[in-house]
């Protein structure tokens, strides 16, 4: 196989933006804590992009997210394809369950909500950080992907569990 298109585990981009967020994420309670929040945080954005409307008649809400979950998609696809598949999933369940929440609340309450959870999750994330449990600033500090990179690391955390390789 060409070696542009396949690398071994452990040279590919993700092991090392794995390996670099871990090493921020070593204390078991502030990793117990993204566990909760990262996932959290990730609905809440696609709950806020939800909320922003759309031009015309052609599109309905939510095409913003949709949008936006297509371009992680993408971008967890190209770092590993056993993560892209999962992502793919997760933004499938978080955009139907966006979708009910936007029908039965209307956009200004999916609004109220994802906004509460997104300040929640981050006070959290930050909690998890803090001289009480991590004391390391957050990864994203030192690059913007790794807010990108904390859904894939959280999945992948359930991956090692199930045994699956990504």
């Amino acid at each position: 196989m060409n070696a542009t298109v396949h690398q071994e585990a452990g040279n590919r981009p993700i092991d090392h933006w794995f390996a670099h967020y871990s090493s921020d994420h070593v204390n078991l309670m502030n990793q117990r804590i993204h566990v909760f929040a990262v996932p959290l945080i990730l609905w809440s954005v696609i709950g806020l992009l939800w909320c922003i409307p759309v031009p015309g008649t052609l599109f309905n809400a939510g095409l913003w997210a949709a949008l936006a979950m297509f371009g992680g998609w993408m971008f967890y696809y190209r770092a590993s394809r056993a993560i892209g598949f999962g992502m793919l999933a997760v933004f499938v369940a978080m955009a139907w369950m966006t979708r009910w929440l936007h029908d039965t609340l209307g956009t200004p309450g999916l609004f109220k909500l994802a906004l509460g959870v997104f300040v929640v999750a981050w006070i959290a994330q930050f909690i998890g950080h803090s001289k009480l449990y991590e004391g390391k600033k957050p990864s994203f500090f030192t690059d913007l992907k790794y807010l990108l990179i904390g859904p894939a690391w959280v999945l992948s955390k359930l991956y090692r569990k199930l045994g699956i390789q990504w």
